[in-house]
């Protein structure tokens, strides 16, 4: 065929149709996502009072689904089951929180002073060890790090501080309500939001929702019991160590693991610090290697065993998560970004993967009756 027989139509040259133009469509494509993507975040978080607690409602809800399921599957009422598990909940997490505060009240000023002369300590040896460091470097990167840590950017959220007592009040009144609603009508709810899709729109929609309530619920129940593992074993050597202050410290070290790779770390530099301190540098030595052996079991074996499916994220995906969240939201967010990263991704997953078809019911064999 001829050139000129070729039944495709040329089309004109444009700057729109060309291969600069249409990088520039595309980068303006990009432009506009992040700009949407900008003012939604910058949304939520002017709008933290609500949506602080809506996240951890999802996420408290995914993790008591197996209670109230298993009530209901017992036959007991919706509404009987909720009020159980709302209230079950409740009495066994208010219940802990008074225990700690009990056991270590009288304590914290004792271990923050250890802390600090730790870090003099640690301070002066850097100054008199064979690596010359000037004083004032330290100072500085010393400063910098307090600054940081008692900044507004830092404690932004519903715990910033004393001066968000009534923001406090206020975001656990509405998580405690929140939460009873998405005990008692989580699937309803999320059918409601399901109504205007039809087909396999309806059967994504589907899919991820039960996608992320398995990711969700597994995730924290599984920091959870890794969070007390850890406790437990930094705890028992700081015990058999003789370090003062053993309950306080095994206590920063739980509430630290629920902050991924970074709270259990900086909770075993500050045992180390109180140990300096209190027996010399090598029980510090030897907590420091207690941290590190127990922060790499529980990486190998015992988080890959209770996360399951829940935590399949990259350690550099997960620290970008947390300064994000952080940045954005304070320790709460730094806390809420790995769940809801972890989410993202099974999302992500899940969107294009089809539900596995059912098996198809094996008809009985006809018996033939011998003549």
């Amino acid at each position: 065929m001829r050139a000129h027989d070729d039944p495709t139509p040329l089309v004109p040259r444009t700057p729109l149709t060309d291969r600069l133009g249409w990088l520039g469509l595309r980068s303006g494509q990009i432009l506009l996502v992040i700009i949407l993507a900008s003012a939604i975040i910058f949304g939520l978080v002017q709008l933290k009072l609500v949506v602080i607690p809506v996240l951890i409602a999802i996420i408290l809800a995914s993790a008591l689904s197996p209670v109230i399921n298993g009530l209901r599957g017992r036959g007991v009422a919706a509404i009987l089951a909720t009020w159980i598990t709302l209230l079950g909940g409740i009495a066994v997490f208010g219940g802990i929180i008074t225990l700690i505060v009990l056991a270590v009240r009288d304590q914290w000023d004792e271990l923050f002073s250890s802390a600090s002369k730790g870090i003099d300590r640690l301070q002066q040896f850097l100054i008199d060890g064979p690596i010359e460091i000037d004083e004032k470097q330290i100072n500085d990167a010393r400063d910098s790090v307090v600054g940081f840590l008692t900044s507004s950017q830092f404690g932004t959220g519903a715990l910033a501080g004393a001066s968000a007592v009534f923001e406090l009040i206020t975001g656990a009144v509405l998580l405690i309500v929140i939460l009873f609603f998405f005990l008692k009508d989580g699937g309803q709810i999320w059918n409601f939001f399901l109504t205007p899709f039809k087909g396999e729109r309806l059967a994504r929609g589907r899919r991820i929702g039960h996608t992320s309530l398995r990711v969700l619920g597994g995730y924290v129940r599984g920091t959870a019991i890794v969070a007390a593992v850890d406790a437990t074993a930094i705890g028992i050597g700081l015990v058999i160590l003789q370090v003062p202050l053993a309950l306080p410290l095994a206590v920063i070290v739980f509430l630290g693991a629920f902050i991924p790779l970074i709270g259990a770390t900086a909770a075993g530099v500050l045992a180390a610090l109180v140990a300096l301190v209190a027996s010399g540098p090598g029980v510090a030595l030897i907590v420091i290697i207690i941290v590190i052996a127990v922060n790499q079991l529980e990486g190998n074996f015992l988080q890959p065993v209770v996360m399951a499916q829940s935590l399949k994220l990259h350690p550099l995906v997960i620290l970008v998560g947390l300064t994000a969240g952080t940045i954005l939201g304070g320790i709460v967010g730094a806390v809420l970004s790995v769940p809801i990263a972890a989410v993202a991704w099974a999302i992500a997953k899940a969107w294009n993967t089809p539900d596995a078809p059912r098996p198809r019911a094996i008809p009985p064999k006809r018996r033939v009756r011998k003549r």
